[in-house]
């Protein structure tokens, strides 16, 4: 059996397209692109942008987990407490999976 493969510069399993704010560089950006680059299993969770209703995202990820699924219940848990800990509420939805590999 082979060594195993590298997911680094793998978008993985998208499951919705990620969108940023206009001018966007804060941390949400820059967590995706980590997520990107990552070698392992990864996940990167984010709530709805909607430029009409809600001007800002949270986000979460989790880089080079031991499984696809263990990234996915971290990173939406570190996304569910970024809208607890900044006391938001979105029109468009809370915390989903965005792209997991």
């Amino acid at each position: 059996m082979g060594a195993a493969e590298s997911l680094a510069g793998n978008k993985g399993d998208g499951r919705f397209a990620v969108n940023f704010p206009p001018g966007s560089t804060g941390d949400c950006p820059k967590a995706y692109k980590a997520y990107v680059a990552a070698s392992g299993h990864s996940a990167y969770a984010t709530t709805f942008y909607s430029r009409v209703s809600d001007l800002y995202i949270i986000c979460g990820s989790k880089l080079n987990a031991p499984s696809q699924q263990a990234a996915e219940e971290i990173a939406l848990r570190n996304c569910q407490a970024g809208l607890t800990r900044w006391k938001l509420k979105t029109t468009a939805g809370g915390c989903a999976i965005a792209a997991s590999k």
